[in-house]
């Protein structure tokens, strides 16, 4: 299997195919086969992502609790996690992974078994990370799809200079992601580039992101672009209506856009 953009019939087909590898240890596993979901975010952050991965397998013949379990294992965050979490999902012998929710789930996954199939759905370069050797030939028990939305960082800050070319630039990540250099060393070029100044923002939680939209209220004007790691990426709309009392403007990773507060597009 190759990595590709992902489209959803494609990425179900994917991990379908991955689930019928002929691995001898699937073997030991239950009459009903087992998809091991596993994940750096949290549940209720990824529902929105969770209901079509659903409908998805459901199109591709393969209905939950009649013909296949899922097994979530969420992390929320806590990165240190992953790999005990990781270690489980193998001892409960899941006919295949899916690690989503970054670079960093894979790798744990990777980590905890060279059998089991592992599917990996990510924004960044799988083999700058060591998941894969090859993008055209990933060899081993890992496939996947990748979006590379890091190289997407320098336009989300381009479109904002020229939407808003007098207000403050800023960028907000997350600090417990254990790869933020990409993107923010993206970001700062971009705006360097441009004679702008970027201010870096961190935030791992809800009290801290809310403190970071509290710090850029202080200000006569902001822009604002949003990290693809952590907690931000399913929270877009809540902070694409933010008010700050005047029309800031903010990016979103998910899909390039910049609304006003009001959420007109």
């Amino acid at each position: 299997m190759l990595f590709d953009r992902l489209k959803r019939r494609e990425f179900i087909t994917l991990l379908g195919g991955a689930a019928a590898w002929p691995l001898a240890a699937r073997a030991q596993q239950p009459a009903m086969p087992v998809i091991g979901f596993l994940c750096s975010g949290s549940a209720a952050a990824f529902a929105p992502l969770v209901a079509p991965f659903r409908d998805g397998l459901r199109e591709a013949g393969y209905v939950e609790g009649q013909n296949v379990a899922i097994e979530f294992a969420w992390a929320a965050g806590r990165y240190d996690k992953l790999s005990s979490m990781a270690a489980d999902l193998v001892s409960r012998h899941v006919a295949v992974i899916l690690a989503a929710g970054g670079a960093v789930a894979g790798l744990a996954a990777k980590a905890a078994t060279s059998t089991i199939p592992i599917v990996v759905a990510i924004g960044d370069d799988p083999v700058k990370y060591g998941l894969v050797d090859s993008l055209s030939r990933p060899t081993g028990n890992i496939t996947g799809v990748t979006l590379f939305i890091d190289v997407l960082e320098a336009k989300r800050v381009e479109i904002l200079t020229e939407l808003v070319p007098t207000a403050l630039l800023a960028i907000l990540i997350n600090p417990r992601n254990p790869n933020p250099e990409t993107e923010l060393r993206e970001a700062q070029a971009a705006a360097q580039q441009r004679g702008r100044e970027l201010r870096v923002l961190s935030a791992s939680n809800e009290g801290e992101i809310d403190a970071a939209f509290a710090a850029l209220a202080q200000q006569s004007g902001a822009a604002l672009t949003i990290g693809r790691a952590g907690p931000f990426p399913t929270r877009f709309e809540r902070y694409s209506h933010v008010s700050f009392g005047r029309p800031d403007w903010l990016a979103g990773h998910v899909r390039l856009e910049v609304r006003r507060e009001t959420g007109k597009e």
